[in-house]
């Protein structure tokens, strides 16, 4: 945020450590992470005081029941390829086997033999 290094820490820290002087140093450190402490919890209290305000929560459950009807619609769209597809290969099949079949004479059985003339 700040875009503080590493070795600006270490100035601050040292300068900090001489305008203190060591016995003053921890407590202002404490009070200053107090400080900190206090500063992070009030914007948490307010982020969800706005989240409430505005219906955070209810937008992002409008969201994903949104997100879930377009896979649903993609998967409709996706499952009705693949039935055409396959009714489109039965078809085929159907016919490269109809084929052959149609092509061959008909042979009706004998019913006059019995079991006596064999």
């Amino acid at each position: 945020m700040f875009d503080i290094g590493f070795s600006e820490l270490l100035v601050i820290a040292t300068v900090a450590l001489i305008v203190m002087g060591p016995e003053r140093l921890p407590q202002t450190v404490r009070s200053i992470s107090l400080w900190i402490g206090r500063f992070k919890q009030m914007l948490a209290s307010a982020r969800k005081d706005f989240e409430e305000e505005v219906g955070m929560d209810d937008i992002r459950q409008q969201l994903h029941n949104e997100k879930i009807m377009r896979d649903l619609s993609q998967t409709k769209q996706d499952l009705q390829q693949t039935l055409d597809a396959t009714a489109l290969e039965a078809a085929s099949i159907e016919e490269t086997i109809k084929s052959p079949l149609d092509a061959m004479p008909e042979t009706k059985p004998d019913s006059t033999k019995t079991a006596a003339d064999e």
